[in-house]
């Protein structure tokens, strides 16, 4: 056998593995679930509200911190629940060591008997995206509410599954969709509701990842499409929703192309490799290659996943230019709005700077903006979305009138552009502030906001357009704030002379 083989073989045994785990592991030990700790709280009379985690990996800190330390006044952790009894052993020593409590564990297999043990007001969702559904529908049928990472899911079938347990529990559940609550994304829907530019008719968008951030989505589980929907739905499900939110507006047909171009293994030949490898701790290139991921050289990385591999065999720091990649790297888009409004997007994973460009072309004008966000590698403790200082610019053109500079919001601190913050309040105050804006997002919002890209993945496969109602029908609208109206008057612009 070759050592190619060899390493596909134990990729494939690993994947085996990891899903025999979550399917068929033997019934964990009761002293996996403190029940007893559980029990006291309850009969203490708390009143806080009741929270359980399901995923303990990079993306559950933020709401892990959140409810321990944050809105502990408020809020309670009850369990913990993971595939990964390493992950869950970390996520409770940090719980011990940032709030002096002590938060029971479950493996997955046992997600049902936590609810049960625990009692949960609210079950937070931040596992792999392809199992997103599972707990999401589980909790709301055990009866409880759910808060769920972006994306909602990663395809129709489940979505529709999603929609209907939704609409026969009557549960609430909300999508974490951060970008809409960064002060400058609210600000572009603040200049688009006062009616500057008229009612919205077509849109240019283009996402730009870098070599750092964009490499990242290929060395982990997201590089295969069954695990994250590819970028179309895992990172593209912030850019659709943000266009949805801004334009109140939801997708009806999508005609798309994407390809994979750049994270190749011939590409590892251009760049000067003899070869793609299975992954950067044991590469014998790493040390001429740029892509390397060093997780025994990160402290967070390493205790995160290094340390944890034993359990489940999942490798964080695969090889970015290895052939069974499925997703694509390159991708454009074209979506027709239930306003008649259109959408001209891209989202390519290789750039040398990181951000977006936007402009929303409008009855009476135009408006332009652009970010520029800092480099990062998730989990790797720096901010995601951090934006870089004087990267930020929101420009007004009215029709034959000299364009202007938009004063910018103060910008908050934090992850996603500052957004991170300020939906957290929304999420774990009790006390709900009046939103114009109406940043929050349920399932509706979720499901537009995935059901873009879905309908992409297929024009990709079949290159016919895909009409969103096929996929998921008689969804209805999210809450969305109101926009000029394509009836509305439109004052004659000045003299072109």
């Amino acid at each position: 056998m070759t050592t190619k083989q060899a390493n596909l073989n134990e990729f494939s045994l690993n994947q085996l593995n990891r899903r025999q785990f979550l399917a068929t592991t033997a019934a964990a030990g009761a002293g996996l679930a403190l029940k007893q700790s559980v029990i006291a709280q309850s009969s203490s009379g708390d009143k806080r509200r009741r929270y359980a985690l399901v995923g303990t990996g990079g993306r559950s800190s933020m709401f892990r911190e959140a409810v321990l330390q944050t809105y502990a006044s408020s809020c309670q952790m009850v369990g913990f629940c993971d595939i990964n009894l390493g992950r869950l052993k970390l996520a409770q020593a940090k719980a011990r060591s940032v709030a002096n409590v002590e938060v029971p564990i479950f493996e997955a297999k046992d997600f049902d008997r936590m609810v049960r043990e625990t009692r949960p007001d609210v079950v937070i969702v931040t596992t792999k995206d392809s199992t997103h559904d599972q707990y999401i529908i589980r909790a709301m049928e055990l009866g409880c509410d759910v808060i769920t990472e972006k994306p909602m899911t990663t395809d129709e079938t489940k979505c529709r599954a999603i929609i209907e347990t939704q609409r026969k529990t009557g549960r609430k559940v909300t999508v974490t969709f951060n970008y809409r609550y960064s002060p400058h994304r609210t600000q572009v829907k603040d200049v688009l509701m006062s009616g500057v530019i008229g009612d919205i008719l077509s849109v240019d968008f283009h996402w730009l990842l870098n070599t750092v951030h964009g490499a990242d989505y290929f060395r982990r589980w997201h590089s295969n499409k069954a695990n994250s929907g590819g970028l179309m739905v895992h990172k593209a499900t912030h850019h659709f929703d943000l266009v949805n939110w801004w334009l109140s507006a939801v997708p009806v047909s999508v005609l798309a192309q994407g390809q994979r171009e750049f994270y190749t293994p011939q590409m590892a030949k251009r760049l000067g490799l003899k070869s793609h490898h299975e992954r950067c701790h044991t590469c014998p290139e790493k040390a001429k290659c740029t892509f390397a991921l060093d997780l025994a050289g990160n402290a967070r990385l390493k205790e995160l996943y290094l340390d944890q591999e034993k359990y489940d065999g999942y490798f964080r720091d695969r090889c970015v230019f290895r052939p069974d990649i499925d997703i694509e790297d390159t991708m454009n888009v074209i979506v027709k709005y239930n306003t008649g409004a259109t959408l001209s997007y891209s989202l390519n994973a290789f750039n040398a700077w990181e951000g977006y460009h936007i402009a929303f072309n409008g009855t009476k004008g135009r408006l332009e903006h652009g970010i520029q966000e800092k480099v990062t590698v998730f989990g790797d403790g720096s901010i995601p979305g951090a934006v870089k200082p004087g990267g930020t610019y929101i420009r007004v053109y009215p029709l034959r009138s000299p364009a202007y500079e938009v004063p910018l919001w103060p910008s908050n601190s934090g992850g996603h552009g500052g957004g991170d913050t300020v939906m957290l309040d929304d999420i774990f105050l009790p006390e709900k502030k009046a939103d114009k804006y109406q940043r929050a997002s349920d399932q509706l919002g979720g499901a537009y906001s995935i059901l873009t890209g879905v309908a992409a993945n297929h024009s990709f496969r079949t290159g016919k357009t895909v009409e969103i109602a096929s996929l998921v029908p008689n969804l209805g609208m999210p809450k969305y704030a109101p926009m000029p109206s394509s009836t509305d008057p439109v004052p004659m612009p000045p003299s072109a002379s």
